[in-house]
């Protein structure tokens, strides 16, 4: 008998339509998975080639391949391209000249007015242009991007060379723009601003931050009908004697920041909130006293929701004053706030039960009484930050478990312990939890939250010296949504801990720094396995050597910035890393066993390089001629006579 005829086989993707597939496409936003899917098929390859609109190169050499296979790009950035020369940018207004809206030349040097024009010329439909860092950025310049003139966005913070003169032609010529930044553009006037106010009748934001500027500006800013932020810091010359006669209003106003105006006091925010009946967040910190007038004066707003008063001197007739507002707050900022009592802040979080953020970071007058308060009367809240509150007790952690929607929990350099994470485990939608500085918590504590937050994202363990590997794969087990984790100075740590991380495959933050029984052996399983890995601290890790740095170079493609210092990596390693297409960001101290020929090697090689920080013990011994050519490249080299210790206090890098 004869066999049944073979049906022939179906291609299921062929039953799909073209819209269909790019939704598949937009849902993959790995750049590596959106390679591999242009790898399949040419069909496929051109669907993801013409329908790409964001890229974000490293290096131009490879630029003209891109201009030719991706024609429909509406945004770029040049982040990761410290040298952009007018060719680049005249070569791009040709190949996207109606594609093109958004670009970003933020950290990028060498272009002039010239390539400038080139795309706000030939880029119709050019929206948005970030310039900002550009110091020697002049006039000219500004009358250039004059030519765009459908631009709505245009970023210009720390573009020092700037006077009214640019800012005129810009206005006169960019009559769309919605939103301008000229923070730290110190040579622009009340003339500028003001010609923007009066030829930009659409700015929606305007930031006017360290600008010297008096209310002769502000007055023809608040005529604007669509003004919805505006941000003012350090602007000293604001004062109530220029306000107090100021009779505008802005209805459209719905962002106000006045962070660090110590010459406005209730009088002139009194002037400038008038009529502000649609304003929703307003920022006062580090200025004067927060007293009940100055409360008052944001009574008739009835649509307030966020409120920052941070580093502000805080007087309990202000805070109470607070409670009896006509709006229900949503968040609540009162970080540094020495005067808070728990008598204020007690009354004030019953009268706001609706918050859904509040921030008592160092507010060292508080105990348990507040804590109970906030969370018997604010059982929604989505963000609690009270980072060294000291005098709050074991105990008061145990309240916390109340607000069961909390997603970010900040109690480092506090008393908590493992009962107080026990508490904490039954908020569910944890993310971000830090627990530096907390020398009561142990791994049993850490198996609580392994158990139970199975959506945390970021965790700190800075300095916890009772941590040990077991506790570390509890978060590990529990944990496989972990990105960020800071493990830094904390002696049980081993390469046990490491190979327990390898398993959560998103992490991308790790930091072991004074780790000192870690070594390539652990670091290797990161490397291996943790793909999206961008930024590794390993200064103090005496035992990390070239075979750690040989396996990141193998397998870390998109490791961003590392930290090395008190290694054993040698010349090898640190070539091994210059092969790394990716890495943007290096700092070097203290490595014995490198050379200077080693590191001029690397220097060379690595063509990726933006920040470089280095022990000054090479300066003298790096030839001349390789340290301009770095520059020329647009790569910044910091020099620093020795690696500062080991800080009690670190940066967030959460936020």
């Amino acid at each position: 008998m004869e066999a049944p005829p073979r049906r022939p086989a179906i291609n299921f993707f062929d039953l799909l339509t073209e819209e269909i597939i790019l939704i598949i496409l937009d849902h993959l936003r790995d750049p590596l998975a959106r390679k591999s899917f242009s790898q399949v098929c040419k069909s496929f390859y051109s669907l993801e080639s013409d329908h790409r609109k964001f890229i974000k190169p490293r290096i131009l050499n490879f630029l003209p391949n891109v201009l030719r296979r991706f024609p429909s790009i509406s945004q770029i950035n040049f982040s990761l391209c410290p040298r952009v020369e007018d060719d680049t940018l005249s070569s791009i207004s040709l190949a996207w000249n109606s594609s093109l809206e958004t670009i970003d030349l933020s950290r990028s040097k060498f272009f002039t007015q010239k390539g400038l024009s080139s795309l706000a010329t030939n880029c119709s439909s050019l929206l948005e242009i970030n310039l900002s860092n550009r110091t020697t950025l002049t006039d000219s310049s500004l009358k250039a991007i004059g030519e765009a003139k459908n631009l709505e966005r245009l970023w210009l913070t720390k573009c020092k060379s700037i006077t009214d003169v640019g800012i005129g032609c810009l206005a006169v010529n960019c009559r769309k723009l919605k939103s301008i930044c000229l923070r730290w553009c110190l040579r622009v006037t009340d003339y500028g601003v003001g010609l923007i106010a009066a030829k930009c009748k659409e700015i929606r934001s305007l930031d006017l931050s360290y600008l010297l500027i008096t209310e002769k500006s502000l007055s023809a800013i608040f005529e604007l009908e669509h003004l919805e932020a505006l941000v003012l810091e350090h602007c000293h010359r604001l004062d109530d004697d220029g306000l107090v006669s100021f009779k505008k209003s802005c209805q459209s106003l719905k962002v106000l920041n006045l962070s660090h105006c110590q010459s406005i006091t209730h009088i002139g925010l009194s002037a400038l909130t008038n009529g502000a009946q649609n304003l929703e967040k307003i920022i006062l910190s580090y200025s004067l006293s927060f007293t009940s007038d100055l409360a008052e004066c944001l009574n008739d707003s009835p649509r307030l929701q966020s409120v920052n008063l941070d580093g502000i001197m805080v007087r309990c007739s202000g805070i109470r004053a607070i409670g009896n507002w006509h709006s229900s707050l949503k968040e609540l900022s009162l970080s540094k706030c020495r005067l808070m009592s728990d008598e204020c802040l007690s009354f004030t979080v019953q009268a706001h039960k609706e918050l859904r953020k509040l921030d008592i970071t160092f507010c060292r007058n508080i105990t348990y009484a507040s804590v109970d308060y906030i969370t018997r009367s604010c059982p929604m809240l989505t963000s609690l930050r009270m980072e060294s509150c000291t005098l709050v007790s074991r105990d008061a952690f145990l309240l916390i478990g109340r607000c069961q929607f909390l997603v970010e929990i900040d109690v480092a350099d506090t008393d908590i312990d493992d009962e107080g994470l026990e508490s904490i485990a039954r908020c569910s939608k944890l993310c971000f939890l830090r627990l530096g500085m907390c020398l009561n918590v142990t791994d049993k504590g850490l198996s609580y939250i392994g158990s139970s937050c199975s959506k945390l994202t970021a965790l700190d363990l800075y300095r916890l010296s009772e941590i040990t590997d077991l506790g570390i794969s509890s978060i590990a087990d529990g944990c496989p949504s972990l990105e960020v984790i800071n493990i830094a100075y904390n002696p049980n740590v081993t390469d046990n801990s490491l190979l327990s991380l390898s398993k959560c495959l998103k992490l991308r933050i790790l930091e072991i720094r004074g780790c000192s029984c870690i070594s390539s052996r652990g670091l290797s399983n990161i490397a291996v396995r943790c793909r999206q890995l961008t930024l590794l601290d390993i200064k103090r890790c005496n035992n990390v050597n070239d075979e750690g740095m040989i396996q990141l170079a193998q397998h870390s493609q998109k490791l961003n910035q590392i930290k090395l210092s008190c290694c054993s990596v040698t010349d090898v390693g640190l070539l091994a890393l210059a092969s790394m297409s990716c890495l943007n960001h290096i700092s070097i101290y203290r490595l014995n066993k490198l050379t200077s020929y080693g590191l001029a090697a690397f220097l060379m090689s690595c063509q990726s390089l933006i920040t470089v920080k280095l022990s000054t013990f090479f300066k003298s011994l790096l030839p001349e001629h390789i340290q301009e050519s770095m520059e020329a490249r647009g790569c910044v080299l910091v020099w620093r006579e020795k690696e500062s210790q080991a800080p009690f206090r670190r940066l967030n890098r959460w936020e």
